[in-house]
């Protein structure tokens, strides 16, 4: 079992606040302008756009580490954690499941990870490996770490355009989590019917897998 980081494992609602104080705007106006671009199948970086014209990211992130170089800006730790993370990871790992982690994610976020000593084989990111969900690729790689068939692995994520839609291309089985804008909004669609689970939380997918 492989599975997506943001939304999926992490919730990012303290990422997504602290950008909503850097940029001067109310965190209600942050989240509703990133929920509109998930809706419009729209990429992130448009809602920094839209809140202001020409912005640009990378040097806001770098004045932003020069400001606060202790925090965690746009990082996360443990405490972002969803609190069914750990005990359905162990669940699945009772089951008998190899498990882990490769997500669309910086480099430091891969530390960030490890250090949460979470119940999983490997942990992997889009940086380290350097290609990027929802190219093939990315998904060749995640066949070859596992050291498995594609059939033999579900893919676990939050989107239909970045998790499901690619991994059953790779010939992968998949679950959706309904959490965070994307994956509430994926959940409606119809292409939500090709994924070989659709649940709430992780709780539930153990559930499903146990059945």
């Amino acid at each position: 079992m492989v599975f997506d980081v943001g939304e999926t494992l992490i919730d990012e609602t303290r990422i997504w606040s602290r950008w909503a104080d850097r940029l001067g705007v109310t965190r209600f106006t942050m989240l509703g302008v990133l929920g509109g671009m998930a809706a419009l199948d729209r990429s992130f970086e448009d809602a920094f756009r839209l809140l202001r014209p020409g912005f640009d990211v990378e040097a806001e992130q770098e004045a932003w580490r020069r400001d606060d170089p202790d925090g965690l800006r746009v990082d996360f730790d443990a405490d972002d954690l969803y609190p069914d993370v750990r005990p359905a990871l162990a669940a699945l790992r009772d089951l008998g499941h190899e498990l882990i982690i490769a997500g669309n994610q910086p480099p430091q976020a891969r530390d960030a990870l490890v250090a949460m000593d979470l119940p999983v084989d490997a942990v992997h990111t889009s940086d380290g490996w350097g290609v990027a969900k929802p190219a093939p690729e990315f998904f060749a790689r995640v066949v070859a770490v596992s050291g498995r068939e594609p059939g033999e692995i579900l893919y676990v994520g939050d989107r239909l355009d970045n998790d499901v839609l690619p991994a059953r291309a790779a010939g992968m089985r998949t679950a959706l989590i309904r959490r965070g804008p994307w994956g509430h909004l994926h959940a409606e669609r119809p292409q939500a019917a090709e994924a070989d689970h659709v649940v709430d939380d992780l709780h539930a997918l153990v559930a499903a897998l146990t059945r």
